[in-house]
Order: structure tokens, then sequence, then C-alpha cells
């Protein structure tokens, strides 16, 4: 016998010295074969599974651009979005869900009870839109007016929400034909109001998760995605750890001494000192805080003093929003621009105030559940479609939902082939824009993150 084969039938000769009785050995050996079985058994399931999901997201892309188009067409403001409540909805309970309406005023709650044991794993789109006017010229544009605040305004999907409400509607769709295979619950959640309720009302997240949306069955998971127009359609970003920036918004209110413009020596000038407030806020960026830890942004959007040219008011008001994606940091920002700005008034010999109001939390992809899934996403999309990506400055109330169960949350690519993404029109403009070819990824991908979350556990 060579030294080869010797070598090769090294791993049999242990089992005879591991099992002198052939007979155990032969149970052991069975037992291998079994186990060996079971496993190509359940690749092979998978292989069916995904595939499964690939041909069905396939087949409904053409029916979620219809309705993303109508949603589109059809935009609603925050806490108003009723008739596009009831669009879903009638879809919903089409495919036979367990369909709820009217969840933190116009949100509804869906849950689609797989054939198999599982988890509660829950799935987000957000659904409002905003007073923005279109000014893209597709087929489709908005041309819709409501009231907000008391004005009128134009509306228009200008942040891609009607793309979650389209995959989101294709993820039932394409759930629901394969229940019988589905692991757990899934619990579909169309929340209102994401962009902020109109003037002090309730709503959003917050006041999703107050009415139980989180509970009944009790939530172990949730995800979400956002589209971006400056991403190319068919990829997909993520980031482990803090992704998205928590947002706060803050007045600053200033109370001089009015007098003549002519006689500026008489009074306390608010412009003045809301000027000299502005450029020190931007020294808490660039001089106070640690940027090697986390970005910051401070941003005053709004500065009303003032009535007549050559009167200096008795009063000035600052507003603005502050971004950050450390907790800490958020609390210290807080407290240095309340005392920049009271020091900055006492110096001048102004009263200043400041309010701080915070909106969102930093949105946080718990690192374990992001492990889990990357997979997923690579399977949905392509390994070579999906990459890490950077945190950003803009805001999400999904991060809510992070403080109550371990949350994903991913952006899906929007922008066509080849376009020069410093280019692409940011959200929130009148020019935003997204080509909708390629929805059926994000179905994809939510598709297989169920499966495989579920499997895992």
């Amino acid at each position: 016998m060579t030294k080869i084969e010797c070598c090769s039938l090294s791993p049999i000769w242990r089992l005879f010295t591991i099992f002198p009785n052939k007979k155990n050995m032969r149970k052991f050996l069975m037992l291998m074969i079994a186990a060996l079985s079971s496993l190509i058994h359940l690749h092979a399931q998978q292989n069916k599974i995904t595939a499964l999901i690939s041909q069905q997201a396939s087949a409904i892309q053409p029916k979620m651009v219809e309705w993303r188009r109508y949603i589109h067409q059809h935009p609603e403001l925050g806490n108003r979005e009723v008739n596009t409540m009831e669009y879903i909805a009638k879809h919903l309970e089409g495919l036979g869900l367990e369909v709820k309406k009217g969840v933190a005023k116009t949100g509804i709650v869906a849950l689609l009870r797989g054939g198999k044991p599982g988890p509660v794993l829950a799935l987000r789109a957000d659904i409002d839109a905003l007073p923005v006017k279109e000014r893209v010229d597709v087929p489709y544009k908005s041309m819709v007016t409501a009231d907000y605040m008391g004005q009128t305004v134009p509306v228009m999907h200008a942040c891609g929400h009607d793309t979650h409400i389209a995959i989101m509607m294709g993820v039932a769709d394409v759930l629901s034909g394969m229940k019988k295979d589905v692991p757990g619950t899934v619990k579909f959640i169309f929340q209102p109001a994401e962009e902020g309720p109109p003037g002090t009302e309730e709503g959003g997240a917050p006041l999703m998760i107050q009415e139980g949306v989180m509970e009944n069955p009790k939530v172990e998971a949730i995800l979400g995605l956002h589209i971006s127009s400056a991403l190319e359609i068919g990829k997909i970003r993520y980031k482990s750890g803090s992704f998205m920036a928590s947002s706060d918004w803050f007045t600053i209110k200033i109370t001089g001494k009015q007098t003549h413009g002519s006689s500026p020596w008489t009074g306390i000038d608010p412009i003045v000192v809301g000027t000299q407030i502005i450029n020190n806020l931007q020294t808490i960026v660039s001089r106070q805080e640690d940027l090697t830890k986390a970005p910051v942004v401070i941003s005053v959007g709004k500065f009303h003093s003032g009535i007549r040219s050559n009167i200096i008011p008795e009063e000035a008001i600052l507003e603005g929003t502050i971004r950050t994606l450390d907790a800490g940091m958020q609390k210290d920002v807080h407290q240095k621009i309340k005392h920049v700005a009271q020091q900055v008034g006492e110096a001048w010999g102004a009263k200043v105030e400041v309010t701080i109001e915070t909106k969102t939390l930093v949105t946080y992809n718990d690192p374990a559940l992001v492990k889990t899934l990357i997979p997923s996403l690579e399977t949905a999309a392509g390994k070579d479609n999906v990459a890490e990506g950077r945190w950003t400055t803009g805001a999400e109330d999904f991060s809510f939902f992070g403080e109550k169960a371990p949350a994903f949350f991913f952006n899906l690519g929007g922008m066509p082939v080849g376009q020069d993404p410093s280019k692409a029109a940011p959200h929130h403009t009148p020019d935003f824009y997204i080509e909708d070819s390629m929805l059926d990824v994000g179905v994809k991908a939510f598709c297989q993150m169920v499966f495989d979350y579920g499997k895992k556990k």
C-alpha cells in the first residue's frame, strides 16, 4: 500500500478504533448519512424558496410600478393619508391578511401568520408626502394641493415614500403566496407622518408605539428601508451601529431693547445678538466636539425679526436643527447651545431663551441583526451590489422602533444607471426623482430576510 493510500484510509481505520463493534459503527454511519441528507434537503429547500421569491418579485414588478405611480399622483400630508390608507388596506385585505386601519390616525397594521413556527418580524413603510411643488415632468406628476397649518400648499412625494408603500405591498403579495412556508408571523406596519405631524398634533412612529404596534403579538425585530435618489438602482447600502442622525429642533428667542435705527446705541439690537449667536454656534461644531468620533451639524433655518427698515426691533427669533450620531454627543451639544446663546446674550445685555425639541433619535442598526441579515441582502441584490456605506445626517423616526426591538434600516438605490450622484436632486426638493424599474430588489430583500431570520431562530 502506498503512503497516499494509507493516509486516505486512515479516517476509516480510526472509525474501527473508535467503534470496534461493527454494529455500532454502522449505526454511526447511518446517523451521519441521515444528517448529511437532511442538510442537502434543507439547502435544496432554501434554494427553492430563494428562486420562488425572485420569480414572484420579478412577476409583480409591473404592478408595483402601477401602485407607486398612482400613489405618487395622489399624495397626502402627514396625519391626512386617508385615501392612501384605504388604497393600501384594500390590497392587504384582498390578500387575506388581518388588517387594522386607523392606527396612529391614518396608519395600518397587518398580520400574516406563516405556516411554520418562528418569530414575529415587523416590516415598516412610511406613507406620507411633503408640502413641495413638483417640477419633474412625468406623466404621473402630482398636481395636488392641500391645507397645511392654515395655508394651501402643493403636495409631492418628494422623499420616496410612495416607493416604500409599493415595495411593502409587493412584499405582502409575495409572502401571502408562500404563506405555508413562511416562518412565524410578519407584521406589516404602514406608518403615517414620518416627516412629522403638523403643528402640535401627535403622530408618526411615537404614536404608533404608544398605541401598541410593537405588541400583541410582540415584535422580536423590525426592518425598514429608504429609497435613495443618489444611489444607483439595484444597489443596497447599509451601516452597522449608528446609521442616521438624531434630529432636534431648537428655538432661540432674543429680547433686546427697541430703538430708532439712527441711534442704535440707545437700544440693544437683537439682530446683531442673533448674528453673533449664529457664528458662535458653529464653533461648537468646529472647535468643541470631537468630530473623529461622529459628525455634528447645527443649522439655523429661520431668522425672524423687525417690521421697518428704520426701527431696531425688540425681539428676534432663531430656529434651526441639530444632527448628531451619538447619544452622548447629542446631550452635550444641547447644553453647549444653551450656554453659548445665553452667554452671548448676556455680553450684549439681551435676554435669551433657548428651547430644544427632540424629533427623532439616532437610527441605530443592531450589529448582531445586521451580521445575520447581510447574506440575505446579498442574495437579493447580488453580492457586488451590497456594501457598507457611511452614516448620514438625515434623520428617521424609524429610530423610535429601534428602542423597542433590534432594528435594521438600509438604503435602496433609486437613481438611474449611469447618472452622476452629485447631480441627483436631493430628497425634499421639487426636482426629486426616483427610477422605479427595480423596486423588485426591495421585495426580494425583505422576503429573503423574513425567511433567513426565521430559519436562524
